[in-house]
């Protein structure tokens, strides 16, 4: 079976096994999505979850968050560790938001990735959940299962992006990386990859797994 064979193959079957595609934050509207990707780094999306009711309820809004005291900010996502960088780029974030683009979150990545602390890896997010565009979102489960897959050869997550990209249904890329982020916490996990009831298991080159 040719690569792009088992990539789709592999999207088939993890499709069955996960019907709800989804993501992990909860959120209402593009800026909720782009600003709680921004809270996840280093950070658990359950952590993530808990703090961003109280933070939306107070600035739910680019404007108002372009306004808030940094201070304020702070206390709010403290719990979501680094929480003064990330204080500080989600102000600059909001203030970009309102002065280049009109409050409104862009559709694109390259207008994305000029927003403070948003790498490609949150502009594809954004684009595929809010925007139904193609994306491909290389968070570390997703970097991991493709190469334990033997899909891709690279840690880099943009050569691992683009190695996908060529691979993936552009229709179903989106899903599929939400798909891998739910797989990659229950049989193929940083630890141990739980091969005897993977679904996959006749299509993976099972490279780099750790016994």
């Amino acid at each position: 079976m040719r690569k792009k064979e088992r990539v789709e193959e592999a999207v088939l079957r993890l499709e069955k096994l996960y019907p709800d595609a989804i993501c992990s934050l909860d959120y209402k509207d593009a800026f909720q999505l782009l600003i709680a990707t921004r809270l996840s780094a280093q950070c658990t999306d359950k952590r993530v979850n808990i703090v961003t009711p109280k933070l939306f309820e107070r600035f739910p809004t680019p404007e108002r968050m372009a306004d808030a005291d940094i201070k304020e900010l702070e206390e709010l996502i403290k719990t979501c560790g680094l929480y003064k960088t990330k204080a500080k780029d989600l102000k600059l974030i909001a203030q970009k938001l309102v002065s280049d683009f009109g409050g409104i979150v862009p559709d694109n990545i390259e207008d994305l990735t000029t927003l403070s602390g948003v790498g490609r890896k949150t502009a594809n997010l954004v684009c595929g959940d809010i925007y139904k565009k193609p994306a491909v979102v290389t968070d570390t489960h997703f970097i991991r299962i493709c190469n334990r897959l033997g899909f891709v050869d690279s840690k880099n997550p943009i050569t691992v992006e683009n190695g996908m990209r060529k691979l993936l249904p552009p229709q179903k890329s989106n899903d599929f990386c939400h798909r891998t982020v739910l797989f990659g916490r229950d049989i193929c996990t940083a630890r141990t990859a739980f091969c005897e009831k993977c679904v996959l298991n006749d299509i993976c080159s099972k490279k780099g797994v750790k016994k």
